[in-house]
């Protein structure tokens, strides 16, 4: 195999759960290859640079295999490896995150705090 769509390819690597899924993510502009926007039916070789953002994360991915057909996860992570500088990035941005929600607190109240309020109130009237 020399050659596969790259929405086939990125529903075999699991990085979305169906194609549907994949093919809306690249015609939302998530997807792209070798720093380009690509349409879902566009052809992918090995040694293809993928930018892939899901969620918080942004992973910038080689393809280092290709496979047109969905299979294990041990499997799927065989054919693409992930930079080192991507590995790095996330990260960085995974400790800014916990940094950042680290003083939130919520105050509200749980739920038998909630029942003592309205206890307290029933009482008052």
């Amino acid at each position: 195999m020399e050659k596969v769509r790259i929405d086939k390819w990125l529903w075999a690597a699991r990085f979305f759960k169906t194609r549907s899924i994949a093919k809306q993510a690249i015609e939302g502009g998530k997807v792209h290859a070798d720093s380009q926007r690509v349409k879902p039916s566009k052809e992918i070789t090995t040694g293809t640079t993928l930018v892939i953002r899901k969620g918080w994360d942004q992973l910038e991915v080689e393809v280092v295999a290709l496979s047109d057909q969905r299979r294990g996860a041990d499997i799927a992570q065989t054919l693409y490896r992930e930079t080192e500088a991507s590995v790095a990035k996330r990260e960085q941005a995974r400790i800014e995150r916990q940094a950042s929600n680290a003083g939130i607190r919520s105050d509200r109240p749980n739920k038998k705090q909630r029942r003592q309020i309205h206890r307290f109130l029933r009482e008052q009237d």
